[in-house]
């Protein structure tokens, strides 16, 4: 049996630190990826993962919604909209390429499955600099977004509420969930399924776009809003699993 394909975008960033000893300094540059605990979940439910870091994204993401066809569902995770839009030749080079924002919608409408996890640099993001406000990725979406800063921190800890029990996305996942560290804020479209709630606000949102499917988790798939005791969690791995299954039209 063929397993079923999703791509994964985003979950990387680089470092630059800066040491100042007195009169000297130096500086050292670290890069980092925050998808492995995605990742692992995904492919102990027999996913075929295929994940673009935020750099490798920029240029090699599909151009095109029968490129993206290749998936059953793509995942944007913590990578602003700008890394889409801007493809290398495009910046540098003023080269005419293909939305790839309205690709992924286009997508969307003609049946592919859609997932955007909450992060700095999803949603609106921190200082608004995610930027998917008012682009055709917002139109996919089961919700709406801000134009400002849509983060709230929640340093003590939030803890989700499921809002539909019945949902295939929640199904198994009955009980208490571990807490949170924040979430991006966003509200609810008309038609749209409130899966789960954390704070006053959306968790896990769901709907339907044209033949296909988008669902928004607007806290993070790893630390730091999503801690070790979630990522830990025994409900984590079939909560993501049932996302994309979900998204891809399989539950």
């Amino acid at each position: 049996m063929t397993k079923p394909k999703i791509l994964i975008a985003g979950e990387s960033w680089t470092v630059h630190s800066i040491h100042q000893k007195g009169f000297d300094s130096f500086t050292t540059t670290e890069y980092a990826e925050g998808v492995r605990w995605l990742r692992s979940a995904l492919e102990g439910a027999g996913w075929d993962v295929t994940y673009q870091p935020a750099h490798v994204a920029a240029r090699e993401f599909p151009a095109t919604p029968e490129d993206l066809a290749a998936y059953d569902c793509v995942v944007l995770s913590d990578i602003g909209a700008n890394t889409l839009l801007l493809h290398p030749d495009t910046f540098v080079r003023s080269k005419v390429l293909p939305n790839r924002l309205e690709a992924v919608r286009d997508y969307v409408a003609d049946g592919g499955g859609f997932v955007m996890v909450g992060g700095y640099l999803t949603f609106q993001g921190i200082d608004a600099k995610a930027q998917y406000a008012g682009t055709a990725i917002e139109e996919a979406l089961p919700v709406t977004l801000f134009r400002h800063d849509d983060r709230i921190e929640a340093p003590q800890g939030v803890v989700p509420v499921v809002a539909d029990a019945a949902h295939p996305i929640v199904s198994g996942l009955g009980g208490e969930w571990p807490a949170l560290l924040g979430y991006n804020r966003v509200a609810m479209k008309n038609g749209a399924g409130l899966v789960a709630s954390v704070g006053a606000d959306p968790l896990i949102a769901a709907g339907q776009f044209g033949k296909g499917r988008a669902v928004a988790f607007t806290s993070d798939c790893g630390p730091h809003w999503a801690p070790p005791p979630f990522v830990e969690w025994p409900g984590y791995a079939r909560l993501w699993a049932q996302i994309a299954g979900w998204a891809a039209g399989r539950l």
